[in-house]
């Protein structure tokens, strides 16, 4: 007899090497250890933004006596949302069709839960976020895989159009792409929306569009970003603040519904509804309070593409094979040899720690994260060029 659940043993089977990597790696071994340069994953490697320290602070000594009792959408915190859509993006979200979110993570969740149903078919593109794989089988649905293009990351349209079939009920976009850094143009999410739009009407149902913008104000170059909301009306806006303040434990975001979307208060109660079901997926009292200011703190986008041209011109000059991110705070080099899990080993020799490809579904790649320090990264160069010349020899 065996207590383990047959979910249990299938969620294990999805995340086994992420969940390998995390718990019993050389990262877990090694991470915070003095000396070591950390790349994995994107924490913090410096003290928090002081606007986030000042806006919790202030925050912190309660106003009334109900300061601290339970709350759901408190109404400060979505019209900082409503706003900052207007302001940004000239985009007119009701207040009404803003939830109120634990972090990008249990939008993503609350998402799926609200609109698909057991045996429904959910396409996200690959690379993904590691989890949204194991986040569609918890819901009952049946995740389909398609491949980014090779040669741009850019999304695959017709593998996409390919994918889809009656039982597809959503599709996961995420830009910036985390890892690719990948920012999906106006041309190629115009052509979605006329995709969806079709199977849609030849389905006789929706396709909801789920857009994971956890790293929408993390962008270089001056480029401009575009979400599919502007294009596809039945979209789901997916928010974190958990990158742009570079605080990925307090966890505060949204999902925002266009009021063109089809049944909208349907499908927000749905979303509201899927928050209690998943265990109260609402941020705490404390940060929607402060999201006002919070709305107003982002990490220092100049210095971070500094950290990211210094570390391409290095890495490349070693010979590593390294693209240009528009987006997010990652780089995925090439590994220089085909086993990118043995190459993470030749690194974490060197006291270098990084993501090995193949949890990301990208084998022969390895990610960078730019959240580490400019110590870190002085330090770590070379240790990136003694293990690039170990794989060669």
């Amino acid at each position: 007899m065996t207590a383990i659940s047959s979910r249990m043993t299938r969620f294990a089977d999805v995340n086994s090497a992420v969940l390998q990597f995390l718990t019993n790696s050389d990262y877990t071994r090694k991470a915070g250890e003095p000396g070591i340069c950390d790349f994995a994953i994107g924490n913090p490697h410096e003290m928090p933004l002081p606007g986030l320290i000042s806006a919790l602070e202030y925050q912190l000594q309660p106003k009334t006596e109900e300061w601290y009792a339970y709350t759901m959408n408190e109404s400060g915190a979505v019209q900082t949302v409503v706003q900052s859509l207007k302001d940004r993006y000239g985009l007119a979200i009701e207040p009404e069709n803003v939830i109120m979110t634990t972090g990008g993570f249990s939008a993503i969740s609350i998402a799926i839960h609200a609109v698909t149903d057991p045996g429904d078919e959910v396409i996200f593109n690959s690379p993904p976020w590691f989890f949204y794989e194991a986040m569609l089988q918890g819901a009952g649905c049946i995740p389909v895989r398609v491949k980014v293009r090779p040669d741009n990351f850019d999304l695959d349209l017709e593998a996409i159009r390919a994918a889809i079939t009656p039982k597809t009920r959503a599709i996961i976009v995420n830009s910036p792409n985390n890892p690719t850094g990948k920012i999906y143009p106006p041309e190629t999410l115009r052509a979605l929306a006329d995709i969806l739009t079709e199977a849609s009407a030849r389905n006789g149902r929706i396709i909801y569009l789920f857009s994971d913008e956890a790293y929408r104000r993390i962008l270089y170059d001056g480029v401009e970003y575009s979400s599919p909301i502007k294009y596809y009306v039945p979209t789901f806006m997916l928010y974190t603040y958990g990158k742009q303040t570079l605080a990925p434990g307090q966890r505060i975001g949204y999902i925002a519904l266009p009021s063109a979307m089809p049944d909208v208060r349907s499908v927000a109660l749905a979303c509201l509804t899927a928050q209690l079901t998943v265990g109260f997926a609402q941020p705490n009292a404390l940060l929607q309070h402060a999201l006002a200011d919070i709305e107003k703190t982002c990490l220092d986008l100049e210095h971070l593409q500094y950290k990211r041209d210094w570390m391409i011109r290095e890495l490349r000059n070693i010979g590593y094979d390294v693209h240009l991110p528009e987006g997010t705070f990652y780089l995925l080099p090439r590994s220089p040899i085909p086993d990118d899990q043995q190459f993470i080993r030749l690194l974490a020799e060197q006291n270098v720690l990084c993501l090995p490809g193949e949890l990301i579904e990208m084998p022969g790649y390895f990610r960078v994260s730019l959240t580490a320090n400019d110590s870190m990264i002085e330090r770590g160069l070379p240790g990136f060029k003694a293990a690039f010349e170990a794989a060669r020899a």
